[in-house]
């Protein structure tokens, strides 16, 4: 009998616990708690409201002195308020002592200190300090949103709660409709809340989502909401892949300092070894360092011709048992002065150990200089800036993950089945790179006139041919050459003037000079070539461009015309076929690349002779980030530039123009965006030859609806390479992401990629999606089909957490790119 009058008094504890914390959270008196934002730790002073130290400040219904003591009273509607030594008490029924300090409150208490934290109760009693006591329907909100809740609390300290039959959660307590059920809550029979320590404690704790029951452990603890960041197990990780087999990764976050910290996270697989994967960050008064690394110790495994029958056997494990590591690294110093320096280093032992292991980011955009999709770049920099000049000098070395294109028609496979990639000593080591501006203070001759400088100098190991080498010096056989190595001095001269006529034309003349230095060294031997070379060559340029815009309103739009043009005079530039193309391999033809001297994205091939650009951008806006603009534009050359053309990887004996600039017309631009309402958002860009063929295309739509529904819809083409074959370097991609929401807060996530030239799905997922103000957890499949994968397609399940408070997970697998 005395175990059921327990549970029958702690069950009620319980359902006051909610119904009194409900209430406090929804009341219209507490609103201005929601926009509390300073922890509970730091110390605010207290306003300054003209009491005297140990003044009382009453405003009540009814007030009256007994003895010491101020007792006052009013009503649920119009509660009493209490105010001294920076601390306030509201209720409907308060007794303040004067000759103690103590306080005593009853009915929708509200109690808040000079720190700003704010405490509700049905029943509060304060000691002479005001900082410690005992409340019955404890709740309190802390600084990010979260509640803390009991049936009864003791405030041991200023710094220290004990509370009983308590509860926690991240969650909101109310919304439009007024009390609700929280969406995940920890409830305990002891928490203690130590706001020194920074840490709330439970006894006996049991996790709900919903009124569901999911997990129980008789002790845990985590930070304060306030905390930034503290030592402990942060939200596993959990997935299923068909090579590793079930797999949980459970990250552990070791704060050594307010300045460094360690993530040691080792991912656990049922049938493959584990990795560990290791990350320590380290802030300095002046820079920073982020090291991540990883590490196994396991077999191949994935889909090959084990039995040489030439079919692949699924998800098997052959060889010897090797060492397996990665290491992505950066670091970057701003010291006081001009001058700031970083590095990053970034290497894998296997060129398959990200796509195997699902290692989270690996490439990312870190240094001065990044490394694309699929590679990865070391490197070494400092940079010097002021107001009128900058310099940088770098050097680098890359690692590439990416598949070798000959062997595009045997899906990018040797004859044992293995993936072969892009072999490395194919890649130059760069060292060093400088990049130099000047301009002076002082206008010279009306305009402005910048300096620039530029070297290079870069390494092979092994001999590559075209696209880098010229198609006409590249000998038949290759196979035993070395690289050849390259160095580069450019300098610039650019003067710029800017007159604005009083019809509103504005006129840009402009003088542009520019010279090139090139040692060239292991050349290939051809008939009349020797292996060492060095070539200079100039170019003068002189122009004007000529911009002339126009506005008018009707009715409530804004319609923009910007017409521009540019007419150009350089001398002819020879380019001689020795000179390796580098770094020009990609341009982007755009709508402001078009109207540059240089339209090149490096420095190795140069445009010469007389030219005519032309283009002009239509904008219309009707309302505040609503408005659609479309940009046309194109260049005239005098003569065509057919050395800007190279040989097709699949016909070497015929040359197209990658560029769009080889002819005596440039590819049209066309490109605008679209934006009919805050929740729409479109872009396109384009080039298109002279017949009227897209050679390259993107464009992208965003779109959201409801309260959370959205998707996202990107597509990508290039088919400048007129002669489709395994070597050419057409694509076309299209990239969906979205979720829409069915009922409540349950819904579904879809994204993919489709490889539309090789009719594939490169990658897709599809997931169930639960998601409210405090929780996020999405369970689904996904499909994995890249082609640099060891093995063949592989499936998995995924699952995704996020919990406010805690933190979350994802399985890895978010770059969609």
């Amino acid at each position: 009998m005395q175990g059921d009058r327990h549970d029958r008094r702690r069950n009620a504890f319980r359902a006051r616990l909610l119904a009194g914390a409900a209430l406090f959270a929804c009341a219209p008196l507490a609103t201005p708690v929601l926009a509390q934002t300073t922890p509970p730790a730091v110390k605010v002073a207290a306003p300054s409201d003209g009491l005297a130290p140990n003044a009382v400040f009453v405003d009540a219904d009814n007030a009256q002195r007994i003895g010491d003591s101020i007792v006052v009273s009013g009503t649920p509607e119009n509660r009493a308020y209490v105010r001294t030594r920076g601390h306030v008490l509201r209720g409907e029924n308060l007794s303040y002592d004067l000759n103690a300090g103590s306080a005593t409150g009853q009915g929708h208490v509200e109690a808040i200190a000079p720190n700003g934290t704010v405490v509700y109760a049905s029943l509060l009693e304060l000691d002479q300090n005001l900082t410690t006591g005992v409340a019955v329907d404890f709740a309190t909100r802390l600084a990010n949103g979260a509640s803390l809740m009991a049936a009864t609390a003791v405030r041991r300290s200023e710094n220290v709660n004990e509370l009983n039959y308590a509860r926690f959660t991240p969650c909101p307590l109310c919304d439009a409709n007024g009390p609700r059920r929280p969406t995940i809550s920890i409830q305990a029979e002891r928490v203690v809340q130590d706001e020194q320590l920074r840490a709330i404690l439970y006894r006996n704790a049991v996790f709900y989502i919903g009124p569901l029951p999911v997990f129980y452990t008789p002790f845990f603890a985590h930070p304060d909401p306030s905390v930034e960041r503290a030592s402990g197990v942060l939200v596993p990780i959990v997935n299923f892949d068909e090579g590793r087999g079930v797999s949980v990764e459970v990250p552990y976050l070791h704060v050594v300092s307010p300045s460094e910290d360690w993530l040691i996270s080792p991912q656990i697989n049922t049938k493959v070894a584990p990795l560990l994967n290791l990350q320590w960050r380290r802030r300095f008064a002046d820079g920073m360092i982020v090291a991540r690394g990883g590490y196994t110790n396991e077999r191949n495994f994935g889909d090959f011709d084990i039995n040489g029958d030439g079919r692949l056997e699924s998800n098997v494990r052959f060889g010897d048992r090797e060492n397996r590591s990665y290491l992505l690294s950066h670091g970057e110093f701003d010291p006081d002065g001009p001058w700031r320096f970083g590095f990053t280093a970034e290497r894998t032992s296997d060129k398959t150990l990200f796509d195997r292991y699902d290692v989270r980011s690996p490439y990312q955009d870190n240094g001065l200089y990044y490394g694309d999709r699929r590679r990865l770049i070391s490197q070494i920099y400092a940079e010097h800036q002021t107001d009128r000049s900058y310099v940088s000098v770098a050097a680098f070395s890359i690692q590439s993950l990416r598949l070798d294109p000959a062997y595009a028609a045997t899906d990018f496979r040797d004859a044992n089945g293995f993936k072969v990639f892009e072999d490395d000593h194919t890649l130059p080591l760069v060292a060093p790179l400088i990049d130099a501006r000047w301009e002076p203070h002082a206008l010279v001759m009306g305009g402005r006139l910048r300096l620039k400088g530029s070297a290079v100098s870069l390494y092979r190991d092994s001999f590559v041919g075209a696209p880098i080498l010229n198609p006409e010096i590249v000998p038949p056989v290759t196979a035993g050459l070395n690289g050849v190595d390259s160095r580069r001095i450019t300098g610039q001269l650019e003067w710029r003037r800017t007159v604005i006529l009083p019809v509103g034309l504005r006129v840009e003349p402009f003088v542009d000079t520019r010279v090139d230095f090139y040692s060239m060294s292991d050349l290939p031997p051809m008939m009349g070539i020797d292996s060492d070379a060095t070539i200079s060559r100039s170019r003068l340029s002189a122009g004007v461009d000529v911009t002339y815009p126009l506005i008018k309103r009707v009715g409530d739009a804004d319609i923009i015309l910007e017409p521009v043009g540019q007419f150009s005079v350089s001398n002819k530039v020879n380019l001689d076929p020795r000179i390796p193309i580098e770094d020009a391999q990609v341009l982007e033809l755009d709508e402001s690349s078009l109207f540059r001297m240089d339209r090149f994205s490096g420095f190795d091939l140069l445009e010469g002779g007389a030219r005519l650009t032309a283009g002009g951008r239509a904008t219309i806006r009707w309302s505040e980030g609503r408005k659609a603009s479309l940009f046309i534009g194109r260049s005239y050359r005098f003569q065509q530039q057919d050395d800007f053309k190279t040989s097709i990887p699949d016909a070497p004996a015929r040359l197209y123009d990658p560029t769009g600039l080889a002819s005596e017309t440039s590819d049209w631009v066309v490109q605008g965006d679209f934006s009919p309402s805050d929740r729409i958002r479109s872009w396109f860009h384009a080039t298109v030859d002279g017949s009227g063929q897209v050679r390259r295309a993107e464009a992208a739509l965003d779109g959201r609806w409801g309260r959370r529904n959205l998707a996202t819809v990107s597509y990508i083409l290039d088919q400048s390479n007129p002669v489709n074959g395994p070597l050419n370097r057409n694509y076309q991609f299209v990239q969906l992401a979205g979720q829409q929401f069915l009922y409540r807060n349950w819904g579904f996530t879809v994204a993919g990629i489709a490889d539309l030239d090789q009719n594939e799905i490169t990658r897709s997922e599809v997931g169930l999606l639960f998601d409210d103000d405090c929780f996020r957890f999405e369970l689904g499949y996904r499909r994995d089909n890249t082609r640099a994968r060891p093995g063949g397609p592989s499936d998995g399940i995924y699952v995704r957490l996020n919990l406010a408070t805690f933190g979350g997970s994802g399985y890895g697998q978010g770059e969609m790119r």
